[in-house]
């Protein structure tokens, strides 16, 4: 048996090789899509990429939306675009990875609010029969990729946080 491979890693020249086998990279193509079609729309999963920054001062809350909330929606339409283009990639640079790394993270998050994933989930075994056995897999798995990507940026930082 051939030893786990990172799925993504930094390479000497410094940008980011992604090894992802055809099967995982199908599953990966369509979701940016998905997610797109849910943005700007009304679903509460939603809610979970957007919480509020003043929760208990209705008028601050609307404020900031209003100044951030475009740039913040633009953002995740541009990290979603750069991960399909680059699906097929062998190669990313780090403006990509970076890119990649948000729609992980916006994907993870809106597919675990609607899977109400808890905790205690990770430590159940999940059932065949369970009709969202397969939907917690690819969150389990988008969250590994996610882990995979921020252990490959990392990679390269100081483990005594000096810089040097």
């Amino acid at each position: 048996m051939r030893p786990f491979q990172p799925r993504v890693r930094r390479t000497r020249r410094g940008d980011f090789q992604l090894r992802l086998p055809a099967a995982e990279r199908d599953l990966l193509r369509g979701l940016p899509g998905e997610l797109r079609a849910f943005l700007g729309g009304d679903d509460p999963a939603l809610a979970r990429l957007s919480p509020p920054a003043y929760q208990e001062d209705p008028a601050r809350e609307a404020e900031y939306r209003e100044m951030v909330g475009d740039e913040l929606a633009a953002s995740r339409r541009r990290s979603l675009q750069i991960m399909e283009s680059t699906i097929d990639a062998s190669r990313l640079d780090q403006e990509q990875v970076l890119a990649w790394l948000g729609a992980l993270n916006d994907l993870r998050l809106v597919l675990g609010t609607k899977l109400e994933v808890t905790e205690e989930m990770y430590e159940e075994e999940s059932s065949p029969s369970d009709p969202n056995a397969s939907a917690f897999a690819v969150f389990v798995y988008l969250g590994w990729l996610e882990e995979q990507i921020v252990e490959a940026l990392a990679s390269d930082l100081d483990p005594r946080g000096t810089g040097d």
